[in-house]
């Protein structure tokens, strides 16, 4: 099956919004005994804070496709979790559970890596065990280099972090 992404337009930002709610709900399992993720009266989860995404240099929003159908979306931007300098960072990343184990997230992955090489790093919650062994096999790649998975703790980030090269 084909997968694609596509730059998403600032037009098209309902449409991660509307993903974001399924994101939040899958990762709201993390954040039990918290008013982290709580439901607004309304009934949805608070929007997320994509204004830089359409307004930062070297920021970015994609939606992914598998055969042609939205299967998820990824941002994009250079903020690093480690402290430490770096190109690009994914903020966020979200295949929908129907097209989880097929491929779908690894290659829409490697596909943004290729698209923009250069020193990455990708933050992961903790908890988040499946985010990790999925990132761990994504950049267990000939393209990756200097390959480090390293722990942070800080008040910014706590869970590990991958840092890594990309090239085409």
């Amino acid at each position: 099956m084909d997968v694609n992404l596509t730059p998403a337009l600032r037009a098209q930002e309902p449409i991660i919004q509307n993903l974001v709610q399924l994101y939040t709900h899958d990762f709201s399992e993390f954040w039990a005994g918290t008013p982290r993720g709580d439901l607004r009266p309304d009934g949805r989860f608070d929007p997320y804070p994509l204004e830089d995404y359409w307004t930062q240099p070297g920021w970015s929003a994609a939606l992914i496709f598998s055969g042609g159908v939205l299967a998820g979306f990824v941002l994009i931007n250079d903020r690093a979790h480690s402290g430490l300098s770096v190109d690009h960072n994914v903020g966020e990343f979200f295949v929908l559970r129907k097209h989880r184990g097929h491929g779908v997230g690894r290659r829409a992955a490697q596909s943004i890596f290729t698209q923009q090489p250069g020193s990455w790093e990708i933050a992961v919650a903790r908890k988040n065990i499946r985010a990790c062994d999925f990132w761990r096999r994504v950049i267990d790649a000939p393209q990756a280099s200097n390959v480090q998975e390293l722990e942070v703790a800080t008040e910014v980030w706590n869970g590990p972090v991958f840092r890594f090269e990309w090239r085409t």
